[in-house]
Parts: structure tokens; C-alpha cells; sequence
């Protein structure tokens, strides 16, 4: 009996075994993520290059890196063989990055702020989110990105949009949006508020207050609060690191509001509403850090990181991102990231005034 030739499928497999190993280990379960994770890796290290660039110093890696990545996306496309990186990036490292934020905090800085500065910092914070969270929904906006502007607005900006998307769920559309938000009216108050210092009536203590209570980036703090002196600078910054500390508490709350949510509905049938564990990781690494044992190298070296690993995730989340998906929502968003911008300015301002 002769031999019959091979079909095409069985010659295919035949010859698997002579396929170099490179393709393979790259689709295997450990290194399918590798492409993509090198990708959003690279994308973090050019937005810090970006930042080197005269004028470019004040603008965040956070922000740099997902306008790369969405260039990228819009232009070139994402490769399908970093999707499985891209996704471990989003998901897996910006819980660990967010964790790793917890060695920026301590528990003396919130005292150093003081009973009624902090009052001013907590009230002005939940007023302003859920204040957004009504205007959305009166100005039509989708509820995911009015919580997603909400969380950027009140606490910490593009770090609290990402951190509260673990519970949302919104799209990477929503995410970008309610990043460019928080970046636009960020660093307007970051231009605004030390020109207006002279007619403020506030004293240096005041306007570090001002701006840690109202401003939405930490780096942005930093350049507005500085202006007006060391003591503004300083005062600034701690009041701003006790607002993100409050992070963790509200996206706790949202995760258990999801759930809440859910077992009341008989239409949820076996969906899983997320709470976000990691969060209290967030909060072990504050208590460990208001401990002392950690060494203030060593906190400076994982904060570089940290921002870092946000870039990464940040990056990830360009890559994801499409422009015309972006451009259907239209301007109704923006409109209430500059309401919620004008309402934290002036709510901090009057509380300041007032109680100060």
C-alpha cells in the first residue's frame, strides 16, 4: 500500500514540532503577557523622557502616558499580541501601584492638618462627589463617567479615576475622558489660584489649605501651593496627601454599594459586584509607613516606582482607548468636569473663610 500524501492540516502539524520556540513561549501563560507589558512599559519610560522637554516638567507621566498610548491605538493600532500584557497592566499592576501609594501617607500628616482643616478637606471632598454624581445625572451625563469625574475631582485626579474604575466599571473612554478633565481643570486652578492670592485675603497657612483641599493632581499642589512660599508649599502638600488618603474609604464604600445594589436585584442573577480588596492593602502600607520603620530611601525610591507603575497602567489604558468613541459623548462631561471644578474651588474657599 503506498503513502498517501498528507493533508494540509496533518503537514501543519507535522512540521509544529520544527517551529522555533520564540512564538510559542510568547503565547504561554507567563509569556502571552510579556509583549504587551513590554509595550506599556516603553510608553511609561517616553512619557517621562516627554517631561524633559522645556515647559513639558509640570504636565504628569500619568497624563503623558495615556495620550501616547491612545496615539499609538488611534494611529498604528494595538498589536493582538499584546492584549493579554495590555490587560495584566490595567488590572493586576494598577492594584499593586495603588497599594504602593499607601507609603506616601502617614497617619501624623492628617493630624498635623488639624481638626477643622481636615473637617474642610473630608467635607469639601464627599460634597463635591456626590454633588457631580447629581449633576450628572440631571445633565444626562452616563453615571460610570460622572462617578469617574467625581472621584477624579474630589480626591486626587487621574490616580482616583483609575482606583474608583475598579468598582465602576466604566469604559476606557470613560476613563480617559474623566483623566482629560481632571488634567484641564487641574491645571487651570494650578494657574489661577496663585494669581489670585493677593486678593484672596488668605494667609500662607490658608492658601496651602486652598490649594490642597481643591486642586486635583498632588504635582499640581505642589507648583500652585509653593508660589505663595515654603509654608503654603509645605501645608499645601499635607493637606493634599490627607485628601488621597481618604481614597480609600469612599472606593470601599462604592464597592460595598455595588453589592448592596445587587443582592436587591433579581436581574443581577449571578453577577459578582467588585469590592476592592486591594484597597485595604492601600491602607496596611499607611499604617506600616506611620510605624517609622520604613527608611525614607527607601519610601523615595518605591514612590518613583509607584508613579511609575501608574504610568504603566496609564499607558495600558491609552492602548485601549479609542478617539471616536471618545468624541460621542460630546461635550456634556466636560461641561460638568468644569462644574465640579468650579464647585470644589468655591465650596474649600468659603469652608476656608468661614471656619479658618
Amino acid at each position: 500500500m503506498t503513502d498517501k500524501p498528507l493533508s494540509k492540516p496533518a503537514a501543519i502539524a507535522d512540521a509544529a514540532p520544527l517551529l522555533p520556540a520564540a512564538p510559542r513561549f510568547l503565547t504561554s501563560a507567563f509569556g502571552g503577557i510579556l509583549p504587551g507589558l513590554a509595550l506599556t512599559v516603553l510608553i511609561a519610560a517616553a512619557s517621562y523622557g516627554l517631561r524633559q522637554i522645556p515647559g513639558m516638567g509640570l504636565v504628569s507621566p500619568l497624563v503623558l502616558a495615556i495620550v501616547i498610548g491612545m496615539g499609538l491605538h488611534n494611529i498604528f493600532g494595538t498589536p493582538a499580541i499584546a492584549t493579554p500584557g495590555v490587560k495584566f497592566a490595567l488590572r493586576r499592576i494598577l492594584r499593586f501601584a495603588i497599594v504602593l501609594l499607601g507609603l506616601q501617607l502617614t497617619f501624623a500628616q492628617v493630624r498635623s492638618v488639624g481638626f477643622v482643616g481636615f473637617s474642610i478637606v473630608a467635607g469639601t471632598l464627599f460634597s463635591t462627589f456626590f454633588a457631580t454624581r447629581w449633576l450628572g445625572r440631571l445633565m444626562g451625563v452616563d453615571k460610570q463617567l460622572s462617578e469617574l469625574i467625581a472621584a477624579g475631582t474630589a480626591i486626587c485626579g487621574a490616580s482616583a479615576v483609575i482606583a474608583t474604575n475598579t468598582v465602576t466599571r466604566g469604559s476606557d473612554e470613560d476613563v480617559a475622558y474623566a483623566v482629560a478633565c481632571v488634567t484641564v481643570f487641574g491645571s487651570l486652578s494650578m494657574l489661577i489660584m496663585p494669581a489670585l492670592l493677593p486678593y484672596s485675603g488668605l494667609d500662607a497657612h490658608a492658601f496651602g489649605l486652598w490649594t490642597g483641599a481643591s486642586i486635583h493632581e498632588v504635582a499640581q499642589v505642589v507648583a500652585a501651593a509653593f508660589q505663595s512660599g515654603q509654608q503654603a508649599g509645605e501645608f499645601g502638600t499635607v493637606a493634599k496627601l490627607s485628601r488621597v488618603m481618604l481614597l480609600a474609604p469612599l472606593v470601599i464604600g462604592l464597592g460595598a454599594a455595588a453589592i448592596w445594589r445587587a443582592r436587591g436585584d433579581k436581574e443581577a442573577g449571578h453577577a459578582s459586584p467588585p469590592m476592592p480588596w486591594f484597597v485595604f492593602g492601600f491602607i496596611g502600607m499607611v499604617m506600616l509607613n506611620s510605624t517609622g520603620v520604613v527608611p525614607v530611601e527607601v519610601k523615595s525610591n518605591i514612590a518613583i516606582g509607584t508613579t511609575f507603575l501608574l504610568a504603566v497602567a496609564l499607558g495600558a489604558m491609552g492602548l485601549e482607548t479609542d478617539i471616536a468613541k471618545l468624541r460621542l459623548k460630546g461635550v456634556k462631561p466636560l461641561l460638568l468636569g468644569a462644574a465640579a471644578w468650579l464647585f470644589i474651588s468655591l465650596l474649600s474657599f468659603i469652608l476656608i473663610k468661614t471656619l479658618m
